[in-house]
């Protein structure tokens, strides 16, 4: 198969819009299933989580390969809910093209506009297909509307729909001007309906009107009033499609089977292959400023990104890839440049869904699962040993929230352990850390649903039963002072002694994370010792000296010292570094910071005196109001996590269950001196 023919796509939404529903029927007609599964009956193929069934959510974007009309597509779902936001992130990281679903009644929500944003950010061309138009209230000329209000879509509608709601039969065709019925799992090709070949002309002409804004050569078969030949029209569409200029807009209702050839066709017609995309470039392993470029050949070098790892209980790890160069074959071996490290490719499979179809070697624009790698984790570069080269990695947001965490019986406390590194290195979103003091473990993530989704794979994965906290907020410590310490430490017991004596400077470092700087000039402290004291320092900021959260934003200058010949050591300057940075960072203002995030909710205009009140008592600030649709107002602001818990219940409550809303990381902000006393109170008496 070449590789114009070949597809690698994903599909996202807002959670509901009906994605895993169109992906099935994806499957069925690509002779995949032979069967549909369906969502509400727990047995869609790409929820194959016991978790996704439950809940009929989708949490891990798995790669499906299927075939429609001689091209290859690799399919990768992706989870709308932005718990899950990662997945999305990884997803869009390394598809080349997507189909962005909305739901005809509920249009752009709020999911759907930070999933937007995230495709903005990687460039990804998109085409949108508007589901659930058998459903009451379903418009598809409103959703086309908001795409372009909300979202800048620049959206065009290549079909229209033969009716609305209960009275949705078919669908036409704009470009093409055929019209089709839907019965029973097969279309049907009819005449254009009478009533419809005005609107259908109407909607061609502003097609090709929009069209020629960025194709001379159909500009001047429109002023001349010639026929525009349906190819010439459709490839200036998908040029434009793909240089983000249009957005196609498609329409169906995948639960009742219409429309999903059309979109499949689609697919084809106007989302890139990898020869569209072109040359990847990555920088030089030693030198940043250094580019070097892939194109998707099989002749240039090995290079591929591993975006996603899953544990099988069959086959142990996969590790799935995207490649972007070269070939690769089992049993070849290949260099990590994330890690340094070379690796060897074992088995080499081709997913779908639960099953897998082994084969020996894979090319440019394949998504495949590896079996077998020691050392790979989520966003690693993996390229020719030859020609190393560093690929732009996956953006992971921090976790924002934690819980407490321990075995119900104390025998199983090694397992625990074991199945928590399984899944943090599976999810690089999720995060484990133990806390000496209190002897517990403590493990965090995005949300309240993604900590809830991990202890139930603790529970049916593992076989572990686990006792649990109440959920907390992750928060994070830093300084709002400059500081110098001087700190000396010496300790003689028996034989040998400790003795280390630094002299640093800390200072806030606000949004840049953490900076070690050595200043040190001839030899007051060996050079040997350097990196004992940097370890020291990390080691107490992960720990958190306040109140045992990790310590961000601080840059540390470290500019004298002394050693003794005899005594001095590397445990000795680690010592050091550690109580002197305490000792440090207590005196230079120490701030908790709390995850402020942003928040959307739509809701109908009686209701938002209540929701505006019962935001500003949690700290809230609204940013803006804007109309919705007819009715209905969208609120967007930021409110402190912290007074979050349980707030779907509480918008239930105000609104009679109309009201939704959808929140996302911003960034951390100091909490107010008077805040801070009590939270360190609450956490001392904690530990008591």
């Amino acid at each position: 198969m070449t590789l114009k023919n070949l597809r690698n796509i994903g599909i996202a939404a807002h959670i509901d819009a009906g994605k895993t529903t169109v992906t099935e029927r994806i499957l069925y007609y690509t002779g995949i299933n032979r069967k549909i599964g369906e969502v509400h009956d727990g047995q869609a193929t790409m929820d194959f989580m016991k978790q996704e069934q439950e809940r009929g959510i989708t949490i891990a974007s798995a790669a499906i390969s299927c075939i429609w009309n001689k091209a290859r597509i690799n399919l990768i779902d992706t989870p709308g809910h932005v718990d899950f936001t990662v997945e999305v992130e990884r997803s869009l990281r390394v598809i080349d093209g997507m189909i962005a679903l909305f739901c005809a009644v509920g249009g752009v929500e709020p999911q759907s506009e930070t999933v937007w944003n995230q495709a903005d950010r990687y460039k990804v061309p998109r085409i949108a297909f508007i589901n659930k138009m058998d459903r009451t209230g379903a418009e598809f000329d409103e959703v086309i509307s908001q795409m372009d209000k909300y979202l800048d879509a620049n959206a065009l509608a290549f079909q229209l729909p033969i009716g609305a709601e209960d009275d949705f039969i078919g669908i036409i065709d704009v470009i093409d001007q055929k019209a089709y019925l839907f019965q029973d799992l097969e279309r049907v090709e009819i005449d254009i309906p009478e009533e419809y070949r005005q609107k259908i002309s109407e909607a061609r002409t502003k097609l090709i009107e929009k069209i020629a804004d960025y194709d001379d050569e159909i500009m001047e078969l429109y002023l001349d009033d010639q026929d525009i030949p349906v190819e010439q029209l459709k490839q200036a569409a998908r040029d434009a499609t793909l240089k983000l200029m249009i957005t196609p807009v498609f329409c169906g209702a995948a639960y009742k089977n219409k429309g999903v050839q059309l979109l499949l066709d689609a697919v084809i017609d106007y989302l890139p292959s990898p020869l569209d995309i072109g040359a990847i470039v990555g920088t030089d392993i030693d030198n940043e400023e250094k580019s070097h470029t892939r194109n998707p050949s099989p002749q240039d070098p090995f290079s591929a990104l591993a975006f996603k790892l899953i544990h099988d209980p069959f086959v142990g790890q996969q590790t799935f890839i995207r490649i972007y160069s070269g070939q690769l074959k089992s049993g070849m071996q290949i260099y990590n440049s994330t890690k340094g490290k070379h690796e060897r490719i074992g088995r080499i499979l081709r997913i779908h869904a639960k099953d897998r179809e082994e084969i020996q070697e894979a090319g440019p624009g394949e998504i495949i699962a590896l079996i077998g790698m020691k050392i790979t984790k989520t966003g690693d570069s993996l390229c020719d040993p030859g020609n190393p080269l560093h690929l732009e990695s996956i953006q992971i947001p921090p976790s924002v929230i934690e819980l407490k965490i321990s075995p119900a019986k104390h025998k199983d406390q090694s397992k625990l352990g074991e199945a928590l590194h399984k899944l943090a290195t599976e999810d690089p979103s999720f995060n484990i850390r133990f806390d000496e003091e209190t002897e517990e473990t403590i493990v965090s993530g995005m949300g309240e649903l993604h900590l809830e989704i991990i202890i139930d794979r603790l529970r049916h994965e593992f076989n572990l039963e686990v006792e649990v906290g109440e959920p907390a907020v992750a928060m994070r410590e830093t300084i709002t002072n400059e500081i110098r310490v001087d700190y000396k430490y010496a300790k003689q017991s028996g034989g040998r002694g400790q003795f280390a004596h630094i002299v640093m400077r800390l200072e806030p470092n606000d949004g840049k994370g953490y900076e070690f700087i050595n200043h040190i000039k001839g030899g007051a402290i060996p050079q040997e010792f350097i990196p004992s004291v940097n370890k020291g320092i990390t080691k107490t900021m992960e720990e958190g000296v306040l109140a045992g959260f990790p310590v961000v934003d601080v840059k540390v200058v470290l500019v004298d010292g002394k050693y003794h010949p005899v005594d001095s050591s590397d445990m000795a300057f680690h010592t050091c570094a550690s109580i002197g940075f305490k000792y440090g960072f207590r005196k230079a203002s120490p701030v908790l910071k709390e995850p402020m995030m942003k928040i959307e909710i739509n809701t109908p205009d009686e209701y938002i005196g209540d929701i505006v009140g019962n935001l500003n008592r949690k700290r809230g600030k609204i940013e803006s109001m804007r109309r919705h649709r007819k009715g209905s107002q969208k609120l967007v602001g930021f409110v402190p996590l912290m007074e979050m818990f349980g707030y779907a219940t509480q918008l239930r409550n105000i609104s009679s269950g109309r009201a939704n809303y959808s929140m996302d990381f911003y960034q951390y902000m100091p909490v107010s001196k008077t805040l801070q006393e009590e939270l360190l109170k609450k956490l001392a008496e904690e530990k008591k």
